[in-house]
């Protein structure tokens, strides 16, 4: 799955740029990602819920909300109740992030759990059992067009592994410095979506820079099948 991240988009254009990912059924985009930074958690300020909600009146691309934002056990739930498909929170920010999972699942969205480049993996194995998507955090949160740290994917492998043999029940996420050289080496470390801003929106063509990391996806699986 392709998630073009408006955080490169022209937020002047918001409805046009959302439309410009949704392409022909099966070319465009599969999730819309949206970052929601609190200048506090991350140094930076981008949108909140009420942006979220004029989004969601506009498309009917799943919302894939990323909350990089202090106290997610009190802001997140809001975020699901309001109609986004995952909302994703911070292991860092997150009090009781088992009880959030459960809040967000009962609120009406997918629950993920996102860490950062430098947060291990193996803490969070059993808080993971409760959630439906990892997001692992392939550049340090806050800012986009960053370069792509390759040494999270392997967390990425010991989560696919993970998912695999039945430990886990998850969607496995990557965000950050995902462009033409970076999604083959995810996806060979067994991504399962792609979180895409520059690499999208940069493009003259958005939905066509969609289906082009999905083709390169697709056909790096049909090599890897041989």
């Amino acid at each position: 799955m392709i998630a073009p991240s408006i955080l490169s988009a022209d937020f002047a254009r918001l409805a046009d740029e959302v439309a410009a990912v949704q392409g022909q059924p099966g070319h465009g985009a599969d999730w819309l990602h949206v970052d929601v930074m609190d200048a506090h958690f991350v140094p930076n300020l981008t949108l909140g819920l009420p942006v979220v909600q004029s989004l969601l009146a506009t498309t009917d691309l799943p919302l894939d909300c990323h909350l990089m934002i202090e106290n997610p056990d009190r802001w997140a739930t809001d975020y699901a109740e309001a109609g986004s498909y995952n909302v994703t929170v911070h292991a860092e920010a997150a009090n009781d992030p088992v009880m959030l999972a459960k809040d967000l699942r009962a609120a009406g969205s997918k629950a993920g759990l996102a860490i950062k480049p430098n947060t291990p993996l193996e803490p969070y194995v059993d808080v993971l059992k409760h959630y439906d998507t990892l997001l692992v955090m392939s550049v340090e949160p806050g800012f986009g067009g960053q370069k792509f740290i390759v040494e999270v994917l392997d967390k990425v492998r010991k989560a696919r592994t993970m998912v695999d043999t039945g430990h886990l029940n998850l969607v496995v996420e990557i965000d950050g410095g995902i462009n033409a050289d970076t999604i083959e080496q995810a996806a060979e470390a067994g991504v399962d979506c792609f979180v895409a801003g520059s690499a999208v929106y940069a493009a003259k063509d958005p939905a066509q820079a969609v289906h082009g990391l999905r083709s390169q996806v697709e056909a790096m699986s049909a090599r890897t099948e041989r």
